[in-house]
């Protein structure tokens, strides 16, 4: 609380940053609660932990996840697969390994091309 990050967060990380954003919208115990690609500059294993503490957070409110990591949708209830903005794929996150299909695909890309971020 006492530190000081400059004028619009300028001495912050992307994932500091995106930490904070996640912290002030729990604080308001919203009972809908919206994040877009809200995990993209944290590392994986920051990622769960936060992942596991807004379910914690979160249990039996809405909570919509979007996010182009399977490792940021992997733990969610029903998982949307959107392309041109449409559904192509929908499941939880082993009945969409298991169709072997889009989903499935672009969690091999991922796990081929590891990012410092993803999977």
């Amino acid at each position: 609380f006492e530190t000081v990050v400059g004028e619009r967060g300028i001495t912050l990380s992307g994932g500091q940053k995106q930490r904070i954003s996640i912290a002030r919208a729990l604080i308001k115990k919203p009972e809908i609660l919206l994040f877009d690609d809200c995990l993209s500059a944290v590392d994986t294993a920051t990622e769960e932990e936060i992942i596991q503490n807004i379910s914690r957070f979160m249990k039996d409110k809405t909570t919509l996840l979007f996010g182009h990591r399977v490792s940021s949708v992997k733990t969610c209830e029903q998982i949307l697969l959107l392309s041109q903005g449409a559904i192509t794929e929908q499941g939880t996150h082993a009945e969409l390994l298991d169709k072997k299909g889009k989903y499935f695909d672009l969690l091999q890309k991922q796990r081929m091309n590891p990012t410092p971020s993803s999977i």
